[in-house]
C-alpha cells in the first residue's frame, strides 16, 4: 500500500489528477496525506474539495492557512474575499454545506507513527515537542468545530506572537493556528514573524526558519507546506513539499515510507502572480 504526502494543491485540480496519474494511484489502496491548502489561488477549488473528499479514507489532510480563510467565509457571508481568492465557486455550491462540515472536521496535526512523521501545514515552533503540538491542534480543533462562529471570529492577528503557558483560551487557540498554518521564521525564543517570506538566504539574523532552531520535536520528521519560496526540502527531519503550483511551480508528491525514493512532480500552470503568497 504506496502512501504519498502531497504539497500545496491551492485549488490545482487538472495538475493534482495528473500527479495522481503519474503515481499510478488506486483510491481503493493507495493513501495520499494532504499538507494542507487543498483550496484558494487555483481556478478548481470546488473540484478539489469534491475529489479529496470522495477519497474517503484513503485521504488524509490538514488544515491550512487557505482553508481556514474559506471556513470563516462560509461562516460568515459578510466577510470580505482577499486580493487572489478563488473561493466563489465553493460557496455558491449546491453541496457547499456538505463540503464545509467536512473540512472543519480536518486536523490540524496527524501523526504517522509508521514513517516516524508529523504532518502539519507551516511548522512547529522550538519549544513545543511533538506532543505539546499535538495537544494544542486538537484543543484549537475542538474549539472549532464546536463554536465556529465564536471561534473565527478571534482567530485572526498576530499576537500573541510568543508561546506561555499561562495563555488564555483565545489567545492559546490563535497562537496555536498562527504556528500551524502560517509560520515561516522565528527567533530562537520562539518570537514569531508573519511578515518574512524570502528563502532563507534573503533574511537575516536573529531570524530563522523554525526549522533552523534548536527545538524539541527534532526526533520527529516534520512533513509541511506553505513556503513556496522555500521549495522542495527532504532531510531525515524535514519533508518540505510546497513547490509552487499555483505560482506556475510544480505540485509535488514524496513516499513517505522511503525517505530515498524520488519525489514525484508535475508542471502546473501559472494562476496568481509571484509576491501574494500568504
Amino acid at each position: 500500500m504506496p502512501r504519498y504526502a502531497i504539497g500545496d494543491v491551492q485549488g490545482c485540480h487538472d495538475a493534482l489528477r495528473e500527479l495522481l496519474a503519474a503515481l499510478r494511484f488506486s483510491a481503493d489502496r493507495d493513501q495520499l496525506f494532504f499538507v494542507g491548502d487543498l483550496v484558494n489561488r487555483g481556478p478548481q477549488s470546488l473540484q478539489v474539495l469534491r475529489f479529496v473528499r470522495s477519497l474517503g479514507a484513503n485521504a488524509h489532510t490538514v488544515l491550512g492557512n487557505h482553508d481556514l480563510h474559506l471556513i470563516a467565509r462560509h461562516h460568515d457571508d459578510s466577510l470580505p474575499s482577499r486580493k487572489g481568492d478563488t473561493l466563489d465557486g465553493v460557496l455558491q455550491a449546491p453541496d457547499r454545506e456538505a463540503l464545509l462540515d467536512w473540512l472543519i472536521a480536518r486536523p490540524l496535526a496527524i501523526p504517522d507513527a509508521r514513517s516516524a512523521s508529523l504532518i502539519v501545514h507551516a511548522g512547529i515552533v522550538p519549544q513545543w515537542s511533538v506532543e505539546d503540538a499535538l495537544l494544542q491542534a486538537a484543543d484549537a480543533s475542538r474549539a472549532l468545530q464546536a463554536d465556529p462562529k465564536a471561534f473565527l471570529a478571534t482567530m485572526y492577528g498576530n499576537k500573541p506572537d510568543r508561546w506561555r503557558e499561562d495563555l488564555d483560551d483565545t489567545d492559546r487557540w490563535r497562537f496555536t493556528i498562527n504556528v500551524l498554518t502560517r509560520l515561516r521564521y522565528c527567533r530562537a525564543d520562539g518570537t514569531l514573524d508573519f511578515k518574512l517570506k524570502d528563502a532563507p538566504d534573503r533574511v537575516k539574523a536573529p531570524w530563522k526558519p523554525w526549522f533552523e532552531h534548536a527545538r524539541r520535536s527534532a526526533g520527529t520528521r516534520i512533513v509541511f507546506g506553505h513556503w513556496s519560496t522555500l521549495g522542495l526540502l527532504r532531510r531525515p527531519d524535514l519533508l518540505a513539499l510546497d513547490t509552487g503550483c499555483v505560482w506556475g511551480g510544480r505540485l509535488t508528491a514524496a513516499d513517505l515510507d522511503d525517505p530515498g525514493a524520488p519525489p514525484v512532480q508535475v508542471a502546473c500552470v501559472a494562476c496568481q502572480q509571484p509576491g501574494g503568497d500568504a
